[in-house]
Order: structure tokens, then C-alpha cells, then sequence
């Protein structure tokens, strides 16, 4: 059987993991709507030279790619921690008198 102690930090971890999860998708939602904002905004930019919009758009690509490895890590890390937590729900063997 669980201990209290152990429940009560799987709890936590899971509290901990939808907390995460939220803010990262409320950041990426704002993130998403900047780039949008931003990409209408170079486009209109007629002294804008080519180079630049593609070093921006590069950048804008680099910046999404590092936030979904950075989610991954996030996401790998808790389901190791709930494999912990799991592994102590585990019935214990009766114990032979």
C-alpha cells in the first residue's frame, strides 16, 4: 500500500504537471499570436532587405523547435516520475507467518 507521504507527492508532481502544461500553452498561444502579429509587420516593411525577413523567420522556427524540445524534456521527466509513484503502488507480496 501507498504511504500517505508518497501520495501525497504524486499529487503534487501531478498538480505540478498540469500547472506546467497550462502555462506552456497559454506562453505558446501568446507566442503564436506575436509571431503572427510580427510576420504581418516585417511583411509591410518595404526597407526591410530579404536577408533580414529570412534571418527573423529563421529565428522565429529555431525559437518554436527549442519550446517543443524543451515540452518533450517536460514531458519525459514527469512520466519517469509517475513510473516512480507507480512502481510504489505496486500491491506488496502477503508475507508468509
Amino acid at each position: 500500500m501507498m504511504t500517505d507521504a508518497k501520495k501525497m507527492a504524486k499529487q503534487m508532481i501531478d498538480f505540478y504537471k498540469t500547472t506546467f502544461d497550462n502555462s506552456f500553452s497559454a506562453m505558446m498561444m501568446l507566442q503564436e499570436q506575436m509571431e503572427r502579429m510580427s510576420t504581418m509587420f516585417w511583411g509591410q516593411m518595404t526597407n526591410l532587405p530579404d536577408e533580414s525577413k529570412k534571418a527573423l523567420l529563421e529565428w522565429t522556427k529555431n525559437y518554436k523547435k527549442g519550446c517543443e524540445e524543451f515540452k518533450k524534456m517536460m514531458d519525459d521527466s514527469f512520466k519517469k516520475l509517475e513510473t516512480y509513484f507507480a512502481e510504489g503502488e505496486k500491491p506488496e507480496k502477503a508475507k508468509a507467518v
